[in-house]
């Protein structure tokens, strides 16, 4: 169940139609290039999860991650605001009886003394306002200890450098838009999504309770962090 204050933006809004569209899930894991979840996997294990450790999926999208997750650790809820992934999801979690499947946001789940949280190119919808809230209550779901593992679009430059960065990332896009992302995603991404700068987010992450463990940056436009909650 979804269940916000009043003044808190729609996050199902926020999502994007595409997130809506039955069609373009079915195409999802293709466009994103079939990533795959071993690498997050194994930094969850690098950190001592095991068999009886519980992870949210924030953001889970069709379940890439939260699949995989389930079969190595002990419980994994994949969260997303979307009803059409929800269903997708729920139809992949039905032999797994260890992976509970959520309708609902960043701003309206509810967990407490969770092990992990895994969030993979979601927080970007939030607006930095909401996106700090966001953090602070990923940090009261987890129990003191826990590990939230977050890649995203984050901005690694300056402003002055952004129409520089910008074409270089362009000049790299897909052609064909069932084949990945093209230019005009990324420009709509840029326009209509929220993606923060790195000296921007990190302060969010330690007001909201965590230490950064490890960080590492993709062409200065994708960052991935593991932290730890004090």
């Amino acid at each position: 169940m979804m269940v916000a204050m009043s003044w808190q933006p729609d996050e199902l809004a926020y999502a994007g139609p595409e997130h809506l569209d039955e069609a373009f899930i079915r195409g999802y894991d293709r466009k994103q290039g079939y990533p795959d979840p071993a690498s997050e996997i194994a930094v969850f294990e690098a950190q001592g999860f095991g068999k009886s450790s519980t992870i949210v999926d924030i953001g889970a999208g069709t379940g890439q991650f939260a699949v995989a997750a389930a079969a190595r650790f002990g419980h994994v809820t994949a969260v997303d605001v979307s009803p059409a992934m929800v269903a997708h999801l729920e139809q992949r979690a039905k032999s797994q009886p260890n992976l509970d499947v959520v309708r609902a946001g960043f701003l309206s789940f509810e967990a407490e003394g969770v092990d992990g949280v895994f969030s993979r190119h979601a927080l970007h919808q939030l607006p930095d306002f909401f996106k700090a809230i966001a953090l602070e209550r990923i940090a009261r779901w987890l129990r003191p200890g826990g590990v939230l593992r977050v890649r995203d679009l984050i901005y690694d430059f300056q402003p002055a450098e952004a129409e520089a960065i910008f074409a270089d990332w362009f000049a790299g896009a897909a052609s064909d838009p069932a084949a990945g992302y093209t230019a005009e995603d990324y420009e709509t991404h840029i326009r209509t999504e929220f993606s923060t700068y790195r000296w921007l987010f990190e302060p969010m992450l330690a007001a909201a309770g965590f230490d950064i463990v490890d960080v590492t940056y993709e062409r200065r436009l994708f960052g991935e962090y593991t932290c730890r909650r004090r």
